[in-house]
């Protein structure tokens, strides 16, 4: 009958150890990193020596010959030691057995050594049970054939609620039907079973490791260690692996597991996408070093060399106890961060995340900050933007050298109060520096308004400044020298104060010589005049001379009057006094002044026939000397046996006013120039005529044009708006 496995749950257990393995001549052996420490029975551990043929009692030793003597036994204790599996084999010895039983606990490995001499018959080896069991602190019975409980101990009874064995049978009580079954298939099987079964209502469930092992004859013994904490902590644990893994195998960075020994033991969907490896592959476990081949073979690692010394780092990252470097590998158009981390049970974790992306992104916000910055230090302006901190964020070339600051002191992101100490020197007032710390930092969107504004810097020179919040929170300033802009502004003040001043005096002048040239030029035609009506006699030759006289003034007195007029136009004082005007009387007035010199030219003078032309709003002094001057300027051009025809005729919203000659017509070089002013083309005069007409046209709102061929004579239209045209600014309305 084998006795039960050794409490080691518990520090306070090593007393009971002791004292079990001295009582049933056990020895207690501690496996840990390859070496095997006596923990308990020095004499069980010199008579298995003994009996394996080892004159020296060394723990190590011991296991050695133990592991010799049987292929299997030497599994069962590898596999003890290196995973923590449990093990009950026996060896061969002259006269009985050597046997072993290993358990782990924890993160300790324990094997009990003992030798057996001879089979015990079933009656001793049942009472050895009932002993044991006695002994042991957690529920524990012998049980039957049939799997009841025939010898229990005090836990048992504690367990159940029952006084003896016989009250609990009374009671049909039982600790755990699956002891129960667990005890049966032990007794069939002939070998010892372990199972870990919850026990007791859902609100104190318990967990408890089984152990039934079968006695000599019929029967088995169960044994029960109270392992809640340690299985509740296996359960969470199980229930955190499971946890991660659903998390793992949603996250979009390819994730690959490797055990110590290089092989992969999990993978996530990413991982098979990224490198477009066969699922069933990866489930085969490959190592690190077959998948590496793998990948260079369809070309999706980094193309570097040599491809041996890649190999070679890749795989000394399971060497290392501590995280790798960081490694971006280039694999065709992708980006790919690596970060290998160790594994706390050994092996290592490697991560792969695509960042090509992100490296694109960066790429083109490094590249959009980098335009931005060279356009700003293009600008004149000089430029700052704060942030809400109140911390320089971006300035241009143009900003340090307006305030003489080190374009590092701006690179090294100064606050508000470090920039103003240096613009202090150039720029005094403190109170705008204020109001512009107010505008950057504080938060209020009332205050945070744009403003513009100048001041004047210690130098002299006059800076225009606005402030104005961005979209971030951010606030941009900026300055500009309009020194020289405001010089020139007040230099051409100065210059149209000057010209206003000029025009004035022209107009005086103007008016003072038209004034002193109409007193003597009004004497001239007026005895001129008297000469040539008056009853004296005069030669031939004298009254041409009177004649040539009275024409010379009047065309004098014309030209001052052209020029006066054109005085008043300039200035803006000549005002249109508008009403209504008929137009076919403002012909024949204008042909009845003009007759008798046209009689004396030999020019025949008349008035087209045409239709009722009605009547416009317009002036008729303006338009009477328009008139007056195209039938000077025809009967000019026109000789002896010519015609002049006045016309009048309406069309669609306007009167057309004609004047046409059968003379010698207008060169085409000149008719683009005919409306200047001081044209020496009208035959005669200051060559104001023309010019005159084409603004008085233009004051009334219309238009002249002139149509002519060389030797065929000329044609000038004034269109002229109807009745309701609205007048330009200075016309009077009578």
């Amino acid at each position: 009958m084998s006795p039960p496995d050794p409490p080691t749950t518990r520090p306070s257990d090593s007393v009971i150890l002791r004292a079990w393995a001295e009582a049933f001549g056990r020895a207690v052996l501690l496996l840990e990193g390859g070496r095997a420490t006596l923990v308990s029975g020095e004499s069980a551990l010199a008579a298995c020596a003994e009996a394996l043929g080892e004159s020296d009692a060394d723990p190590g030793s011991v296991v050695d010959a133990l592991a010799r003597s049987d292929p299997a036994t030497r599994a069962a204790v590898r596999d003890l030691s290196e995973t923590g599996a449990g093990c009950d084999v026996s060896s061969p010895v002259p006269g009985g057995l050597v046997r072993a039983s290993g358990r782990s606990a924890g993160a300790l490995a324990l094997l009990v050594l003992w030798r057996e001499d001879a089979p015990a018959s079933a009656d001793s080896d049942l009472a050895d049970a009932q002993g044991l069991i006695d002994t042991h602190p957690y529920p524990a019975f012998i049980a039957a054939a049939d799997g009841a409980a025939s010898g229990v101990n005090r836990a048992w009874l504690e367990a159940v609620g029952a006084a003896s064995l016989e009250e609990a049978r009374a009671r049909n009580l039982t600790f755990d039907h699956g002891a129960s079954d667990l005890a049966r298939e032990a007794m069939a099987g002939r070998t010892a079973l372990d199972r870990v079964r919850w026990l007791g209502p859902s609100g104190a469930r318990r967990a408890f490791r089984l152990r039934a092992a079968p006695l000599a004859g019929n029967g088995a013994v169960v044994w029960s260690w109270d392992v809640t904490t340690a299985q509740g902590a296996a359960e969470a644990l199980s229930r955190q692996d499971a946890a991660l893994t659903l998390l793992v195998d949603e996250v979009a960075d390819a994730v690959a597991i490797f055990a110590p020994d290089q092989g992969l033991v999990y993978h996530n969907g990413a991982f098979a996408r990224l490198w477009s490896l066969e699922p069933a592959w990866l489930a085969d476990g490959p190592s690190h070093g077959a998948i590496l081949d793998r990948l260079r073979q369809r070309r999706l690692l980094p193309e570097t060399a040599p491809w041996a010394r890649f190999r070679a780092d890749e795989l000394a990252r399971h060497a290392r106890s501590d995280p790798a470097p960081e490694a971006i590998w280039r694999v065709g158009e992708r980006m790919l961060r690596v970060l290998s981390l160790p594994h706390p049970a050994g092996g290592i974790i490697l991560i792969f995340s695509d960042i090509t992306s992100e490296v694109r992104l960066k790429s083109q916000f490094t590249h959009l900050l980098q335009v931005r910055q060279a356009t700003l230090d293009k600008l004149n302006d000089a430029v700052a933007v704060f942030g809400p901190d109140a911390r320089l964020k971006l300035s241009n070339d143009a900003f340090a050298r307006l305030w003489a600051i080190p374009p590092e002191t701006l690179a090294a992101g100064p606050t508000f109060d470090e920039v103003v100490e240096r613009c202090v020197p150039t720029l005094h007032d403190m109170h705008f520096w204020t109001e512009l710390k107010g505008r950057i930092a504080d938060p209020d969107p009332g205050v945070r308004t744009a403003a513009r504004g100048e001041a004047r810097a210690a130098d002299g020179r006059v800076l225009a400044w606005q402030s104005r919040p961005l979209p971030d929170g951010a606030t941009l300033a900026s300055f500009v020298d309009v020194t020289d802009t405001r010089r020139l502004e007040g230099a051409l003040r100065d210059r149209e104060a000057a010209l206003d001043a000029a025009e004035t005096l022209k107009r005086h002048f103007v008016g003072s010589v038209s004034y002193e040239l109409r007193t003597p030029l009004t004497t001239i035609l007026g005895y001129a005049e008297l000469l040539e009506t008056a009853e004296v006699s005069l030669s031939a030759r004298a009254r041409r001379w009177v004649a040539a006289v009275r024409a010379a003034a009047a065309d004098l007195a014309r030209s001052v009057e052209d020029i006066l007029a054109f005085a008043e136009l300039d200035a803006g004082e000549a005002a249109l006094e508008l009403a209504e005007t008929g137009v076919a009387a403002l012909v024949s007035e204008a042909v009845s002044r003009w007759r008798a010199r046209a009689e004396e030219g030999g020019v025949r003078l008349d008035i087209a026939p045409r239709e009722e032309p009605g009547a416009i709003l317009a002036d008729a002094a303006s338009l009477a000397r328009v008139l007056d001057h195209l039938i000077d300027y025809a009967l000019r051009q026109t000789g002896p046996g010519g015609a002049v025809t006045l016309s009048a005729r309406r069309t669609t919203g306007e009167v057309c006013l004609e004047v046409a000659d059968t003379g010698r017509g207008i060169p085409f070089h000149v008719q683009a120039h005919i409306f200047d002013r001081f044209n020496g083309e009208e035959g005669a005069g200051a060559g104001l005529g023309l010019a005159l007409v084409k603004a008085l046209v233009e004051q009334h709102g219309g238009w002249v044009a002139v149509e002519s061929e060389p030797g065929s004579g000329a044609t000038f239209a004034c269109h002229l708006p109807l009745a309701g045209q609205v007048p330009d600014e200075g016309s009077v309305l009578i």
